[in-house]
C-alpha cells in the first residue's frame, strides 16, 4: 500500500527489477530478522548469522562488481535495501555502513589484490565491516584525528582510539582512518584496512555504547595499543586519506538520507492508520481538523522529501553528486525526519510515548541522524561556502 500523499507517485529511476529486489528485501526483514527484534535489543548488537543470509540472498554488496561477487549494480540498489530495511522497522544489521560505505571505500580505492582478497568476504556477510573516523575528542572535524600510524619496515604500527564506531562490536573488517604525518592537517591522513578477526595483538573492542536509540544497532570504542598493521594494507597511497574521505561522503549522507525519506513514510503510514481506527469525542481522530491538518503537512513534507531525494541518487547514479548538494539533501532530509516523526508520535497522544507503539522507537532512533555522517551544522557550513 503506497503512503499517503504518495498515490501515484514512482521513482523515476525505479526499475522492474528494482522490484524483484524489494520484494526479496522486504521479506529478508520482515520474515527472517524482525521475529528476532526483542532478542537483539537486549543482546546489544546483531546476529552475524543475519549477515551471512543476507549476502547468501544477494543482498550485499549490490554495487559491487559481479567479479568480487557483487550484485552488479549502482546506488539505486542500495538506496532501494536500505529504504525496504527502514521501512520494515529494522535496525540492527548495519548495512549502511557494511555496504553502503565499506565496500565503496575498498571497491574506489582498494588494489586488485585488495579487492580480490576483502570484497568477495563482505558480499558474503563472512566478514562485517566497519568505518573508523569519530576519535573522544572529536567527530566532525576530521583533520584533527589523533591515531597515529607510524611505519616501521612492513607493516605500520598504529595507537590511538576511536568511538562511536558503528558495527565495531562485530567487525572483522575495519577501514581506519590515522595519521601517517603528524605535522600535515588533511595531507597526513591515511587509510588502513584492519583485519580484525580474532581480536589481534595490541586491538582491543571497548565498551558497547549504550544509546537512546538504536539499540539492536552495535556502537562501540576501539583501542589500538602498538597495533601492527601490514603497509599492503594502505588504502591507496599515503596521505591520501581525506581526499578519500571527501569523495565518499556525499553518498554516506545519501545513505542517510535514504533512511531518513523512509522513515518519514513509515510514520505518515503508522499515524495515518491510527487516526482512522483511533476514535475521540465521539468519532475518528481523522474527523477532527487538526488532525487532518497535521496528516496534510507531514504527507507534503515527506512528498517534498522524496522527490529531491530521487533527484540527488539520480545525480549520484550519473557521478553528479557534489557536495554541496548532498549536504543540503543530508541537512533537510533528518531534519525532516525528526519534524515528521514527532509530529506523528503526537497523534498517538500518550500511547505514542509507550513502547507499546514503534513510533516511539522511531522517535529515539531518529535524533542521531542529525549527528553522525558530519553534524547538520557542518552541513549547513558546507553548503555555505557556495552561497
Amino acid at each position: 500500500m503506497p503512503t499517503p500523499g504518495m498515490d501515484g507517485y514512482v521513482e523515476p529511476w525505479r526499475k522492474p527489477e528494482h522490484d524483484d529486489l524489494a520484494e526479496l528485501a522486504r521479506a529478508f526483514f520482515t520474515k527472517e530478522v524482525l521475529p528476532h527484534a526483542e532478542r537483539l535489543e537486549q543482546q546489544g548488537h546483531p546476529d552475524r548469522e543475519h549477515y551471512r543470509r543476507a549476502g547468501e540472498l544477494g543482498l550485499l554488496g549490490l554495487s559491487i562488481p559481479e567479479e568480487y561477487g557483487g550484485g552488479g549494480g549502482d546506488f539505486t540498489h542500495e538506496a532501494v535495501l536500505l529504504h525496504e530495511q527502514t521501512l520494515a522497522g529494522e535496525g540492527s544489521l548495519g548495512i549502511a555502513v557494511h555496504s553502503g560505505i565499506v565496500t565503496g571505500y575498498i571497491n574506489e580505492y582498494g588494489s586488485e589484490e585488495q579487492k580480490q582478497r576483502w570484497l568477495p568476504g563482505l558480499v558474503s556477510g563472512e566478514l562485517i565491516g566497519a568505518i573508523a573516523i569519530t576519535e573522544p575528542d572529536g567527530g566532525s572535524d576530521v583533520q584533527a584525528i589523533r591515531t597515529k600510524a607510524i611505519r616501521d619496515g612492513d607493516d605500520y604500527v598504529v595507537n590511538g582510539s576511536k568511538t562511536f564506531i558503528t558495527n565495531g562490536i562485530l567487525a572483522d573488517l575495519l577501514v581506519l582512518a590515522v595519521k601517517t604525518d603528524t605535522s600535515a592537517r588533511a595531507h597526513g591522513i591515511s587509510l588502513l584496512i584492519c583485519e580484525l578477526t580474532g581480536d589481534p595483538e595490541g586491538f582491543r573492542r571497548g565498551r558497547k555504547i549504550e544509546k537512546i536509540g538504536l539499540h539492536s544497532n552495535d556502537t562501540a570504542e576501539l583501542f589500538f595499543d602498538d597495533f601492527r598493521v601490514p603497509a599492503a594494507n594502505l588504502l591507496g597511497t599515503e596521505g591520501s586519506g581525506f581526499i578519500q574521505m571527501m569523495q565518499q561522503l556525499p553518498q554516506e549522507r545519501l545513505v542517510i538520507g535514504v533512511g531518513a525519506v523512509a522513515a518519514m513514510q513509515r510514520a505518515v503510514e503508522m499515524a495515518t492508520a491510527y487516526a482512522k481506527e483511533r476514535t475521540a469525542f465521539g468519532k475518528p481522530l481523522l474527523g477532527h481538523q487538526n488532525t487532518r491538518m497535521v496528516l496534510a503537512d507531514v504527507a507534503t513534507r515527506t512528498r517534498v522529501s522524496r522527490t529531491f531525494l530521487d533527484d540527488c541518487i539520480q545525480r549520484h547514479a550519473r557521478g553528479e553528486l557534489d557536495v554541496a548538494t548532498a549536504a543540503m539533501a543530508k541537512l533537510y532530509l533528518t531534519e525532516g525526519q525528526c519534524e515528521v516523526v514527532d509530529r506523528c508520535l503526537q497523534i498517538f497522544g500518550g500511547y505514542g510515548y509507550t513502547t507499546e507503539y514503534p513510533i516511539s522507537k522511531m522517535y529515539a532512533d531518529a535524533r542521531v541522524q542529525k549527528i553522525y555522517g558530519g553534524t547538520n551544522e557542518i552541513m549547513k557550513e558546507l553548503i555555505s561556502r557556495v552561497l
